[in-house]
C-alpha cells in the first residue's frame, strides 16, 4: 500500500503543478480581455486573435484545473443520497462512482480527444476568422486534461482505499454548495 500511496502523492503533485499553469492561464485571459476591451473602447480597434487567445487560455484553465478540483474534493456530486450516509459509506460511494462512471467516461474522452488533436495537428488547423490564430495547439489540452483527470481519479481511489484500511488520513468533509 505504501507504493500505491506514493503513486497517489506523485499524481497529486502533478495535478497541483498543472493547476498553477491553469491559474496563470486564467489570469492572462482576464488581463488580455481587459486590455482588449480598453483598446476597443479607446481606439475602436481589435483583432480576432485577442478574442481567440482568451478562449484558448480558458480551455487551458479548465482542462488543467479539473484534476485539482477532484483532488480537493470540490467536484460536482449528486447530493440526493450522498449527504444522508455516514462517512464510511460516502467513501464507498466515491470509490464506486469513480470506478463505474468517472474512469470509463474519462478514458473514452481521452481516447476520442487524442484522435481529434492528431487530426487537427496533421491538418495544421487554423482559425477561419481574419487575423485568427492556429488552432491545433489548443486541441492538445483536451486529451492532456482528460488524461490528468483519469490519473487523479486513480489517486483518489488509492487514497480512499487506504483511508478505509486505516492507513491514510484525509479530509473527506464535503460541504454542499450554497444555493
Amino acid at each position: 500500500m505504501k507504493a500505491m500511496l506514493a503513486l497517489a502523492k506523485f499524481i497529486d503533485a502533478i495535478s497541483t503543478r498543472c493547476s498553477y499553469i491553469g491559474a496563470i492561464a486564467v489570469t492572462l485571459s482576464v488581463l488580455i480581455s481587459s486590455g482588449n476591451a480598453i483598446v476597443r473602447f479607446i481606439f475602436s480597434d481589435s483583432s480576432n486573435a485577442w478574442l481567440e487567445i482568451q478562449w484558448y487560455l480558458f480551455a487551458v484553465c479548465v482542462m488543467l484545473g479539473a484534476p485539482v478540483v477532484l483532488k480537493l474534493n470540490e467536484h460536482v456530486r449528486v447530493d440526493i443520497l450522498y449527504n444522508k450516509y455516514p462517512l464510511r459509506k460516502k467513501v464507498w460511494f466515491d470509490i464506486a462512482g469513480t470506478l463505474v462512471f468517472l474512469l470509463p467516461v474519462i478514458a473514452y474522452m481521452t481516447y476520442l480527444t487524442w484522435g481529434l488533436f492528431i487530426d487537427r495537428f496533421h491538418t495544421g488547423e487554423m482559425s477561419s476568422n481574419a487575423g485568427g490564430l492556429i488552432r491545433w495547439p489548443v486541441w492538445l489540452f483536451l486529451p492532456l486534461g482528460f488524461g490528468l483527470l483519469f490519473l487523479q481519479g486513480i489517486a483518489e481511489i488509492i487514497k480512499r482505499w487506504a483511508w478505509l484500511r486505516g492507513e491514510y488520513e484525509m479530509n473527506l468533509i464535503y460541504e454542499r454548495p450554497l444555493q
